[in-house]
């Protein structure tokens, strides 16, 4: 698991989805600011998807800039035992490893691809709303580290965000056909994600000074 520095004793925010597509299922993810100022976000996705009872839980490090620093997911695919630390190499691409093996070249480079993504879970998409914090009217491509599912492999996903108002954005990723207009809160995280995900309640409030 990713090393973390002291957090404050309770998340700055929850959030609930139910899948509304690609099987049944949950995920909670709990967001945390570090001492440092970055952010943790831990969450867990329990869901039935291509014939596989999944339980997948996961910690997201980012920085104050909301720049992925590293990531780990842990659970279980169906019967495959999954335990998978990311973080950058020395030679720029993201590495992975996995259990208490060595760490292995993905072959995805971090400078092209600064957003840890994973395919199981709409809370990552927040972090490259968060980081791009894109004013209305702008348009970016944002190519994500992508973890597919269900080969838990990690890849370049090619993305764009164009933010249509203050809570809507038109977001695309042609390489696996998706297009559609995501709803975030003000906190930048998923609300409906159509054909995917919804999200259900209210999250917790705010315990400190708005970020």
């Amino acid at each position: 698991m990713p090393q973390t520095v002291a957090m404050t004793a309770a998340p700055q925010h929850t959030f609930f989805w139910r899948r509304i597509g690609g099987g049944t299922g949950s995920d909670v993810c709990r967001v945390y600011q570090r001492a440092d100022g970055g952010w943790d976000l831990r969450g867990m996705a329990v869901f039935h998807d291509e014939g596989l009872a999944c339980d997948l839980g996961y910690v997201v490090r980012v920085d104050t800039g909301w720049v992925t620093q590293a990531a780990h997911v842990s659970g279980h695919c169906g019967e495959r035992v999954v335990d998978l630390r990311f973080h950058p190499g020395a030679d720029g691409r993201w590495r992975v490893g996995q259990g208490a093996g060595p760490d292995a070249d993905t072959g995805v480079s971090v400078s092209a691809c600064p957003d840890m993504d994973l395919n199981f879970s709409p809370a990552t998409n927040m972090i490259a709303i968060r980081r791009m914090a894109l004013q209305v009217g702008q348009e970016a491509k944002a190519p994500a580290a992508w973890l597919s599912f269900p080969d838990l492999r990690l890849q370049e996903l090619p993305q764009v965000y164009r933010r249509l108002d203050a809570l809507r954005y038109q977001y695309d990723a042609p390489t696996v056909g998706y297009s559609g207009v995501l709803e975030v809160c003000e906190r930048g995280a998923v609300v409906e994600y159509p054909e995917l995900f919804s999200r259900l309640g209210t999250g917790t409030p705010s315990l400190s000074t708005p970020d």
